[in-house]
């Protein structure tokens, strides 16, 4: 057995940090670890969020119900920072109880809606105000197939590929080119799906598109782990990348993209959204569809 290779216990115990970007907040347990409450703002809807992709996902959503002229869409956007532990307050996790962004409380009817997982927060915001989501039988089932695709593909992704090519504390040859292979075949998957269908589930845009464009649009424009667009060979899948820049060219995509968001020009930030003006504070051209 070589210096480098991992004998596993019989039983696994935590007993180290774990290493990575994410070392300090990783643990093996749940629940809170400290007592504090959410804020609560003046709209129906209350987002507890980070602009990560899973975050973009949700205020993508709402910018375009609020551009559509859904005006129960209103929301506040709190900025959850993850890296300081935020998620593991007692009143977030009363919203998630998975302590992971993004949350959800509707507070639109007599009692309080708590909606966790970012999918399941499409899914309940498409109908809720009927937007996004086919109603036609086949359409509809097309949508749901793909949104749950994304859901059960990120984790290749984010926390593996990602994980292992960006953020561990060591470069592993195994598991980086694992996770390269299955993310190339989704990115496969994605372009032969683009080649024959404007967006993702058919010939509108809809909940499916907003849930995977964050990660995998995301990936295509060199926004993800750092030089990974190359090492991935991310120009040569074509209908992807011709499906992201449409996607991203969406005036209320870009605003919804700022929302929460920690990384990038801090033209493009908007940490904390309460009402629409918040983003007349921003430049213009960061509003503006791409030419």
């Amino acid at each position: 057995m070589s210096e480098t290779e991992y004998l596993p216990p019989k039983v696994w115990t935590w007993n180290k940090a774990s290493g990575g970007r994410f070392a300090n907040i990783n643990r093996p347990i749940a629940g809170p670890t400290q007592e504090k409450e959410l804020p609560v703002g003046k709209h129906p809807l209350q987002l507890y969020s980070l602009g990560t992709p899973n975050g973009v996902k949700v205020t993508v959503m709402l910018e375009e119900l609020l551009a559509l002229g859904h005006k129960g869409a209103e929301y506040d956007a709190w900025l959850i920072r993850i890296s300081e532990g935020e998620q593991f307050g007692s009143g977030f996790v009363g919203v998630n109880p998975n302590s992971k962004i993004p949350a959800l409380l509707d507070r639109s009817g007599p009692k309080p809606i708590r909606v966790f997982e970012s999918g399941a927060i499409l899914l309940y915001l498409a109908e809720k105000f009927g937007a996004f989501l086919p109603t036609q039988p086949a359409a509809r089932a097309e949508c749901l197939s793909w949104l749950f695709w994304q859901m059960g593909s990120a984790p290749y992704l984010g926390g593996g590929f990602g994980h292992f090519y960006a953020y561990a504390p060591t470069k592993q040859e195994y598991p980086i080119d694992r996770f390269t292979m299955e993310v190339k075949r989704q990115l496969d998957v994605l372009d032969r799906r683009l080649a024959e269908s404007e967006f993702i589930a058919g010939p509108d845009y809809t909940i499916a598109d907003m849930a995977i464009w964050p990660w995998y649009g995301g990936l295509v424009k060199g926004w993800s782990y750092g030089d990974a667009a190359a090492f991935l060979d991310a120009p040569s899948y074509k209908n992807v990348n011709r499906w992201a820049d449409m996607i991203h060219a969406r005036p209320a995509v870009l605003r919804g993209r700022m929302v929460n968001r920690l990384q990038g020009d801090p033209a493009g930030q908007l940490h904390e959204r309460h009402d629409a003006s918040d983003f007349e504070t921003k430049t213009q051209d960061k509003l503006a569809p791409a030419g």
